[in-house]
């Protein structure tokens, strides 16, 4: 339905009720039976003819155990026994504190979708030697744009212009701003806090960042949590439970000494009670605010079901490069064995790596300061997990791990120092190796000391680089477990053995990486770094958007508070609840009374659940 079909189904409730409440004032007045009667009938259908519709659609779809059906149950009651005023002011008390939830519930969820929404309203564009303005939507991959100071970027771009500092923190939830230099991406929702810049559109708006986080966002609520799926198993169960009990208290006449009117006033007072408003509302605006304040610290929950799943987790899994470190390799040290110099060691490497996207091959690239002839190389194979194969006008390259020179029966002997150490073979010869060292962040080195603070039991790293280097970085964070020189299916093949040994136990695993996307999908919540690889990110149930570990920490934290304000408004409704309904079976009630303490409760617990978005 669109929004202003809403509006205007909204204007005619209005409309209704208000026609409604003045028949019934007229009905008040007129002392002509049958003719009051009528109008009171009128004025019910009027005000309520939404809540029936409802109540006769689930009642045909066998389904009909819901609020809106104890309602018209209770309602229709009071007619029945002659109680027509409280009839429809039970229904306009009804009426009136739906809407009261609705605007408190509207209210919550614009503060959070505006304080999430970080896209662009407009985009200048760069045509010739103009500029105009359009709507980022029309942008496409290519394009020229011009971000003037203050501006957000509209799309994910490459920086065209030498430097500049940039907000990021709606998108990693820290203050600290970013310099980026040139040919540098710059993500949307990024804003501009330099000098004027041009940047080159590199995805179009649909497919950007700042759209995706979004749009997971807004799909978030789709997968509902247990708690959730537990409040609609528990109304399926309660209400019907609640029925007998009204029907119960109906016919105590026969066994009691009390007249039919009075017992009819109690179990339809009863009903009223009894409508579970306050959880149906408070649980999912729960857990839509624990998602709307990860985001506002750069996490992208995609479900309340992980929200409940991040409070049960004990043991955490890590990917180490690009996880725990910088994943920005240094070439450390060179080495030839006597054939090459070692500038040409480094030259031929570089080489050899010039078509690879990895992460080792970049910090290679960005190493060395020559040139690269291309058309050198006839072939290249990238080998996963041990190196590179290239066929050059010169011979057979090969450049990788120890594991690729055994397998190629290429005579080397094992070096043995801390760091990535990468072997260069000319023609089945081993002409030398260089030793690249990555950088533990500083955002690691309390992640797991703060971890254990929130009942963490066990934190394991799984990684590809030697014993030597991984133990290195374990020792450095406290580490409980290390398994090192894991190619990517023996990553899948460790995290299963994993599982199987801490049984029932919730287990994490926090990647960026293209080989961690299998164990992302089989661990029971896989949480991706924002600046890792796409499939990582799409494979994941969380993405931390910024490039620090420590995130996994606040997440788990919101995730606590969530679960722990939900089961308060939990306790708090069930427990009016279950007070009025048992005082409703000895005291004299009204149905007025009962329907404003259902509107307040559903209020309170709203108000609750608003809490959760403080986080700091």
């Amino acid at each position: 339905m669109s929004k202003s079909n809403e509006k205007n189904n909204d204007f005619m409730n209005y409309v209704f009720v208000f026609l409604g409440v003045i028949l019934a004032l007229f009905a008040l007045f007129i002392k002509q039976e049958n003719l009051s009667v009528i109008l009171y009938i009128a004025s019910y259908l009027l005000i309520g003819y939404d809540i029936l519709v409802k109540a006769i659609k689930k009642l045909f779809k066998k389904d009909m155990f819901d609020e809106n059906f104890l309602m018209v149950v209770a309602t229709i009651g009071a007619f029945a026994i002659n109680e027509y005023i409280e009839a429809i002011a039970v229904i306009l008390l009804y009426k009136i504190g739906e809407f009261l939830q609705d605007m408190a519930v509207d209210k919550s969820k614009k503060k959070i979708s505006s304080a999430i929404d970080i896209r662009a309203n407009i985009a200048n564009i760069k045509r010739g030697n103009e500029v105009k303005t359009i709507k980022p939507e029309e942008l496409k991959v290519g394009d020229v744009i011009i971000v003037k100071t203050g501006e957000k970027v509209p799309v994910d771009s490459v920086l065209l212009s030498d430097e500049c500092e940039f907000d990021m923190s709606a998108l990693n939830g820290e203050s600290k701003p970013i310099s980026l230099k040139k040919n540098d991406q710059v993500l949307s929702g990024s804003i501009n806090i330099g000098a004027v810049i041009e940047a080159k559109v590199t995805k179009t708006f649909e497919n950007s960042t700042v759209s995706r986080i979004i749009e997971l966002i807004e799909s978030a609520n789709k997968k509902k949590s247990d708690t959730e799926r537990f409040i609609t198993r528990f109304a399926k169960i309660y209400t019907p439970i609640v029925i007998l009990i009204a029907i119960f208290i109906a016919v105590l006449p026969v066994f009691a000494n009390i007249s039919l009117n009075v017992a009819l006033h109690k179990a339809f007072t009863f009903l009223v009670i009894s409508c579970p408003c306050a959880l149906v509302i408070s649980i999912p605006l729960g857990f839509f605010v624990g998602i709307g304040a990860s985001s506002k610290k750069g996490i992208l929950v995609k479900g309340s079901k992980y929200i409940d799943i991040l409070t049960e987790i004990k043991e955490i899994v890590f990917d180490k490069t690009g996880t725990l470190t910088k994943g920005m390799f240094e070439v450390t040290k060179t080495n030839s064995y006597g054939n090459l110099k070692e500038d040409e060691i480094i030259e031929k490497i570089a080489i050899c790596e010039s078509f690879s996207n990895h992460y080792i091959a970049k910090s290679v690239l960005n190493y060395y300061s020559g040139k690269i002839d291309t058309n050198e190389i006839v072939s290249h194979e990238e080998i996963a997990g041990k190196g590179i194969k290239a066929k050059t006008k010169q011979g057979e390259i090969y450049c990788g791990n120890y594991k690729l020179m055994q397998e190629n029966n290429i005579k080397t002997p094992e070096v043995k120092e801390v760091g990535t150490v990468i072997y260069l073979a000319i023609n089945n010869i081993c002409e030398g190796y260089l030793i690249l060292s990555d950088k533990l962040k500083e955002d690691s080195l309390n992640i797991v000391a703060n971890l254990k603070k929130l009942g963490i039991k066990q934190t394991i790293m799984l990684t590809g680089d030697n014993e030597d280097i991984a133990n290195d970085i374990a020792k450095k964070i406290n580490i409980d477990k290390v398994y090192a020189k894991l190619l990517p299916e023996e990553k899948v093949n460790i995290f299963n053995e994993i599982k199987k040994e801490n049984g029932n136990d919730k287990i994490a695993y926090l990647g960026d990486g293209i080989n961690d996307s299998p164990v992302l999908s089989l661990a029971d919540i896989g949480i991706a770094m924002g600046k890792g690889s796409d499939i990582a990110i799409e494979t994941s149930d969380i993405v931390i958007m910024s490039d620090e570990p420590s995130k996994l920490v606040d997440a788990i934290k919101i995730a606590k508070k969530t679960k722990k304000v939900i089961e308060e408004n939990i306790i708090f409704a069930i427990v009016v609840k279950v007070l009025l309904l048992c005082l409703s079976g000895f005291l004299s009630i009204s149905m007025w009374l009962a329907i404003f303490a259902d509107v307040g409760v559903a209020l309170i617990t709203i108000l609750n659940s608003i809490r959760i978005f403080s986080y700091k």
